[in-house]
């Protein structure tokens, strides 16, 4: 199964900020949801392991990330592979960011290709939450950014 992904966000922060935190392995780490495990291997990759849950379906994935292209401070190139028990996903997806009133937007164009016993649920599920779970990562990203920032004022190691 092929699900397309487009999104957008709106970051009440600059794009400097955000360009530079969303890279961050432990903002990264603490914003996305039931994940077990979460490294930045290389310079331009990230493993980690997430359990996903889909009605009576309950898996971990193991997931990489790959940084494949970057154009300061304005795009990402990532793919994603990831394997569990019950199928794999393999996906891509551009990152813009660009200035907007003050803060930043960021416009995700992708696609993922879901296989094995997680596609036919997958499907269903997908198609009518991928955008708000996407959203709901951006949410808890964009807290995690400002609660680093606030950190960084207070002297606070971060």
């Amino acid at each position: 199964m092929l699900l397309k992904i487009e999104s957008q966000h709106i970051f009440g922060l600059p794009r400097k900020i955000v360009w530079k935190y969303i890279k961050d392995e432990k903002v990264l780490g603490n914003a996305i949801h039931s994940l077990r495990s979460f490294v930045k291997s290389s310079n331009s990759v990230y493993k980690a392991e997430m359990e996903i849950i889909l009605g009576p379906l309950k898996d971990v994935f193991s997931i990489e990330v790959k940084l494949v292209k970057e154009k300061l401070p304005s795009y990402y190139h990532v793919t994603v592979k990831g394997k569990g028990n019950l199928g794999e996903v393999n996906g891509k997806a551009d990152l813009f960011l660009s200035d907007h009133q003050g803060g930043t937007q960021l416009q995700i164009q992708g696609e993922a290709n879901v296989t094995g016993t997680l596609s036919g649920p997958a499907e269903r599920v997908l198609n009518g939450g991928a955008n708000k779970g996407i959203e709901k990562f951006f949410q808890n990203l964009e807290k995690e950014m400002r609660k680093n920032l606030y950190l960084l004022r207070k002297g606070r190691k971060v």
